[in-house]
């Protein structure tokens, strides 16, 4: 689903235009959800756009700004206008990061269906594939130059957890449990790659392709371990009996 909101390609002050339409004069989460909704009525951004339904622009809306309510939620701002603020920057980022993959998408089925060579199609996907990184790369910097005006280092860290389910520390916690022997070289190398993959797993349209990311920089990480001489699946074996006396133990 496309989401239409007001992003522009060529303007590092479109999230600053959608955030001061979102909390001016606004008293509620509400008239939040409400306004955001009236900007989706109001913009087209992509083939298909008018097949959506009012309802459906409406649902989708509400959908982000409550997932985008949770993670604000965690962070403990005492502000309200910082609190509106943040929402709407998170809001955008969700809506836009949709947006920029639905466009994909329909124009690499766009690029199917012409009568071109292999080569010739190859070569419009790989422009494709190019732009859409770059308007993601765009929009992950303005998100956080955003992030960076309300927040602190702390809070960014949860925002950026909150879109990504906290696949970070729950791997990097894994892999420590798992090999005790690690070196502190080695814990910073893991914890350096899933830094990573978290950055590129926040632009991703969708939570599979968030832990899709998070499974490809895991197989960097355990061919880097393997290469190091660290037998992966004895290490995973003794870890499991390690935890299965550890739960016994604790009954």
């Amino acid at each position: 689903m496309i989401l239409s909101l007001p992003f522009l390609h060529t303007s590092q002050d479109a999230p600053k235009v959608f955030i001061r339409s979102l909390t001016a004069d606004l008293s509620s989460v509400k008239k939040i959800v409400f306004t955001v909704s009236l900007c989706a009525f109001g913009f087209v951004t992509a083939a298909g756009q008018n097949n959506q339904t009012a309802e459906e622009k409406a649902a989708y809306i509400k959908t982000v700004t409550d997932r985008s309510a949770k993670i604000v939620n965690t962070l403990s701002i005492k502000d309200s206008a910082t609190y509106k603020q943040v929402l709407a920057l998170l809001v955008y980022q969700y809506s836009n990061i949709n947006r920029i993959h639905e466009e994909t998408k329909i124009a690499l089925a766009a690029i199917k269906q012409q009568s071109i060579t292999a080569q010739e199609s190859a070569l419009q996907v790989q422009k494709q594939e190019e732009k859409k990184n770059a308007q993601l790369q765009q929009l992950h910097t303005s998100f956080l130059a955003g992030l960076q005006t309300n927040l602190t280092g702390e809070q960014i860290e949860l925002v950026k957890d909150g879109m990504t389910y906290k696949v970070l520390h729950v791997t990097y916690t894994a892999y420590v449990d798992m090999i005790p022997s690690l070196t502190e070289e080695q814990k910073k190398k893991i914890y350096d790659w899933l830094v990573e993959a978290r950055e590129l797993a926040m632009d991703s349209e969708s939570s599979d392709k968030k832990h899709a990311i998070f499974g490809k920089y895991k197989g960097r990480i355990n061919n880097y371990l393997a290469a190091a001489g660290y037998d992966l699946t004895k290490e995973r074996e003794e870890w499991q009996k390690r935890i299965k006396e550890k739960n016994e133990s604790s009954k």
